[in-house]
């Protein structure tokens, strides 16, 4: 697993390729419980291309030295993340 926070990805290689490419990450929040949110993309082997940008919301829990995931959640569309956006700016407004 990984020692360090920082050193968290979700890139996957399956037999030479990869399958889940990263292509940026922000660390919400650090310690023994970490959040990551992922932008990432998945090689689509019928389409013979990646995926649209898809995101990830990552928990990941600090034991025996390693960081392990706990949960997530993946946001299905864009049409997602942007209401998930504009809900929690309009909450934070308030």
């Amino acid at each position: 697993m990984f020692a360090s926070v920082d050193d968290i990805t979700i890139t996957y290689e399956e037999e030479g390729v990869e399958v889940i490419k990263e292509i940026d990450k922000v660390i919400l929040s650090k310690g023994a419980w970490s959040t990551i949110l992922f932008r990432y993309q998945q090689w689509a082997p019928a389409k013979n291309a990646y995926s649209e940008d898809k995101y990830s919301i990552r928990r990941y829990r600090k034991t025996g030295g390693e960081y392990r995931q706990q949960s997530k959640f993946n946001i299905s569309s864009p049409d997602q993340a942007a209401q998930l956006a504009d809900t929690l700016k309009s909450w934070l407004s308030e």
